[in-house]
């Protein structure tokens, strides 16, 4: 598994432009998320108005000599896992599934499988909503416009990295709700009875979670999970009643 991860990080790393033309997209104004989302605007405001609502894209600098260099191995080896992660998930199948019987495993494969594309609809939805919003807003806001906005690589990437791995977990809330489910330890009826409860509980992990300190990403966050959990009772009552 290590050599896996080691190659794939190292193949990432050889491939240093596609790698950061891919990561530092949202940081330009045409990239998709804003280009869509102005076509919306410019529908109710005028094309004024609406490109007035999404400026020209935020300036990253440098502050460390060596910075760039460690955010290229640190990046590298988080994709290189990314990439990875199935023939990690295949070996750890093999490993255990001589111990299962053949309904377990195929019980195994769907839950598998169903992980892994909830992890990676969760980084998705980070690269492409959550952190282009939060970027776009958190790095055009100015209390005066003699205050000038320059952003760091290295906290521009380690939003970015901790956002979309948050969220890729958070995604994983209907696989374990699932399991759950099926052991007997849930069901749907005591879902809803606590859902006052999980709202504050999952403010409470959105604010953990997030990088920043602000109202505006704690809501970009916190919906998705509010949502995952709805989706969650659905699939719980759904198990209950097969």
């Amino acid at each position: 598994m290590i050599v896996a991860v080691a190659v794939c990080s190292i193949v990432v790393f050889c491939f240093k432009g596609a790698l950061f033309d891919v990561i530092l997209a949202p940081q330009h104004a045409d990239f998709i998320t804003y280009r869509l989302l102005q076509r919306v605007a410019e529908c109710f405001t005028g094309a004024e108005e609406s490109s007035a609502m999404f400026p020209m894209g935020v300036r990253l600098i440098n502050t460390g000599l060596a910075q760039q260099f460690l955010l290229h191995v640190k990046t590298s080896a988080y994709v290189g896992f990314m990439l990875a992660s199935p023939y990690i998930i295949y070996l750890l199948f093999r490993f255990v599934s001589p111990a299962l019987y053949h309904s377990e495993r195929r019980y195994a494969v769907q839950l598998v499988s169903m992980g892994y594309i909830m992890f990676l609809s969760g980084i998705l939805l980070s690269y492409f909503l959550i952190f282009p919003l939060t970027f776009r807003f958190l790095g055009t806001y100015q209390v005066s416009d003699v205050v000038e906005n320059t952003v760091t690589i290295e906290s521009y990437i380690d939003t970015l990295l901790m956002i979309s791995l948050s969220m890729g977990l958070v995604f994983e809330i209907p696989v374990v709700c699932w399991i759950m489910g099926r052991m007997g330890l849930i069901n749907d009826c005591m879902m809803r009875h606590y859902r006052r409860h999980v709202i504050v509980a999952l403010l409470v992990i959105g604010a953990i979670i997030t990088p920043t300190s602000d109202v505006f990403t704690l809501m970009l966050v916190s919906m998705p999970m509010w949502l995952l959990y709805e989706f969650s009772i659905l699939i719980v009552a759904r198990v209950r009643g097969n």
